[in-house]
């Protein structure tokens, strides 16, 4: 929801109605992720993608349905020819659908969400998506220290709200089931959780060129980008537009201070881009021994990383956490200028995340999307 939430939240406060369909579970090479949505709106516009193009047409009619009888509805495209050609969906993925009614009055906490998430506060939505007819379309919605709405059952809001705060805290979306009752190994019910957790941060260090190209990149694939450097004269703001702030500080004494006041966690990237042993060496130091971040890259030329290796030995660092560099950063792209460097680190991270191989999709067989 969160990439139509400002379409969506503007109708909401007119006391519009609009029918929000919103991709709950994916399966093999399924075009988008959980969470992605389309809106039919009051006048019949359409805004957002649930598949890039390939089941608009049939989750608008359901959107068309929704908002004529007002009772939610899950549907699911499958992987055969006939049902694949015949909506469309011919990636041969599997993608669920859950589309519902909203307004003021079936959707009393969207105003609350919306601001949440202008806010970058964390909330979590929780939607029966699945189960008896009487909990259907039912929310609970999770923040870090109280909920609102319900399903009905204590037990099951139970069951949710701890399972949507782990979820919220992993800055993930996904399904959960439940018995009917809230039981835990249960089946019968399944809910959707959506977590709008603040965004991943992007830590970029040294106020080189490259790093200015890797801010924007970074912003552009939605973290919050910092840039540091302790050189006031080469840290400031008109030379890096695309990141969030810049800062001027000893780099390593910057993120020690940030993981100490618990604003790195696993979704954190950290792109060292200084090549400068006085400020890589204690900045990587710090980085490696944090117990859990997303990404660590640093870059330099062959030399520089045998040597910086060196260095990251004798003051302790073990192999095994430096088996958590990427050194030297990014992946063989033959990338020569800022933005082809910048776009090979993030490439990098991409694959990393995902687990894919950084391989040309034109030489592997199988699946483009794997889950």
């Amino acid at each position: 929801m969160r990439d139509v939430l400002g379409k969506l939240d503007e109708w909401w406060a007119k006391g519009e109605t609009a029918a929000l369909a919103t991709v709950v579970g994916t399966y093999s090479s399924a075009p988008r992720q959980a969470g992605a949505s389309m809106l039919i709106g009051p006048d019949g516009e359409a805004v957002g993608s649930v598949s890039g193009g390939c089941v608009e047409g049939a989750v608008y009619e359901l959107g068309q349905e929704v908002l004529a009888e007002g009772r939610p509805l899950f549907q699911r495209y499958g992987v055969s020819d006939e049902d694949a050609f015949t909506v469309g969906l011919t990636c041969g993925g599997i993608i669920d659908i859950f589309v519902e009614k909203v307004n003021s009055e079936t959707y009393a906490e969207l105003g609350r969400i919306a601001e949440a998430v202008r806010g970058e506060s964390p909330v979590a939505v929780a939607t029966v998506i699945a189960g008896p007819h009487e909990r259907l379309g039912k929310r609970l919605i999770v923040w870090p220290d109280h909920t609102e709405g319900g399903t009905g059952s204590t037990r099951i809001d139970d069951a949710i709200r701890d399972d949507a705060r782990g979820l919220l805290d992993a800055g993930r979306n996904g399904q959960v089931t439940y018995g009917v009752d809230g039981q835990r190994r249960g089946e019968g019910l399944t809910v959707f959780v959506e977590s709008f957790a603040p965004p991943p941060r992007m830590i970029v260090f040294g106020a080189i060129d490259f790093a200015a190209a890797v801010a924007r990149i970074g912003n552009f694939l939605g973290f919050r980008v910092t840039v540091c450097d302790a050189r006031p004269v080469f840290a400031t703001a008109s030379r890096f537009p695309g990141a969030n702030e810049v800062v001027v500080e000893w780099p390593h004494r910057y993120l020690q201070a940030e993981a100490e006041a618990g604003r790195i966690d696993k979704r954190t990237a950290l792109c060292v881009l200084t090549h400068d042993p006085k400020f890589d060496v204690p900045l990587l130091e710090v980085a490696l021994r944090l117990p859990e971040v997303a990404y660590i890259g640093a870059m330099g030329s062959r030399r520089t990383h045998e040597d910086r290796e060196q260095r990251l030995r004798e003051i302790g660092i073990t192999d095994a956490e430096l088996a958590r560099m990427s050194s030297p950063i990014g992946l063989d792209l033959g990338a020569r200028t800022p933005e082809e460097t910048a776009v090979s680190i993030a490439a990098e991270m991409i694959a990393q995340h995902w687990g894919g191989a950084g391989l040309r999709l034109a030489e592997r067989d199988g699946p483009i999307h794997v889950g």
